[in-house]
């Protein structure tokens, strides 16, 4: 009987402690992300917690993920990468606490370009003036059987806006995506139409954080951001369940 009450206070007190531990991380996660957001005060602190190096804390800006000690007096600006693995930690945080309800976006706004069987699914956000934009349409085009969705996104210029409204009231607007994005034939449709889709687009970006173009996201809510490489776009579409 008194082995069974021994056991039975070690239990209590491991778990006292280690609830004790886990109050003081909130504790200190949650005094640190109110400092920050009182000395950043142009920024909306979406959340603090530790990061993989001690004494370092891991703050998520949205767009944007920084570092800081415990008392919030330094920051560190940059990628963290795990010099084993050669791994982008900054970058796989930053799309996992960005991850989306891919099945909820809003399709009927986005242009529908279908290769091969369509099996595989992204959606992009995308400048019709952006260079980078330009470099993945390359890519894409040498890619088989998947179904992209482009949001048109017109955040560079007001002429960003006009080709989006052209190519959005084009007859075809697939081909008229493709001809201008790949072959720079400018659309010719007038922009007249309905292009509410536009605007929705926008403020659907700016809420998803979406701060560049283009911005890539995968089947299963995972953002991958710039104009992918088809080595490593094929990689993710692959390891996506």
């Amino acid at each position: 009987m008194k082995k069974r009450i021994r056991i039975a206070a070690l239990a209590l007190a491991v778990a006292t402690f280690g609830l004790g531990c886990s109050a003081q991380a909130d504790q200190t996660t949650d005094k640190l992300k109110a400092t920050l957001q009182a000395r950043l005060s142009e920024a909306t602190i979406k959340s603090v917690s530790k990061s993989p190096v001690a004494g370092l804390y891991e703050v998520n800006l949205g767009s944007q993920i920084i570092y800081s000690d415990a008392a919030g007096d330094y920051l560190l600006l940059g990628e963290l990468v795990d010099a084993k693995t050669r791994k982008n930690l900054t970058e796989a945080r930053l799309s996992e606490t960005n991850r989306i309800d891919f099945a909820s976006l809003p399709f009927a706004n986005a242009v529908k370009v279908v290769k091969g069987n369509g099996s595989r699914k992204i959606a992009v956000f995308s400048d019709p003036n952006c260079p980078y934009c330009k470099q993945l349409e390359s890519t894409l085009k040498s890619m088989d059987n998947i179904t992209v969705y482009t949001f048109l996104y017109p955040v560079l210029s007001p002429d960003s806006t006009a080709k989006s409204k052209s190519i959005w009231c084009s007859a075809d607007r697939a081909k008229a995506w493709e001809a201008w994005m790949q072959d720079r034939r400018a659309p010719t449709a007038p922009g007249t139409c309905d292009t509410a889709a536009i605007d929705r687009n926008l403020a659907l970006g700016q809420s998803m954080n979406v701060s560049g173009t283009p911005t890539v996201f995968l089947a299963d809510g995972r953002r991958l951001p710039g104009a992918v490489p088809a080595d490593e776009l094929d990689k993710a579409l692959a390891s996506v369940r």
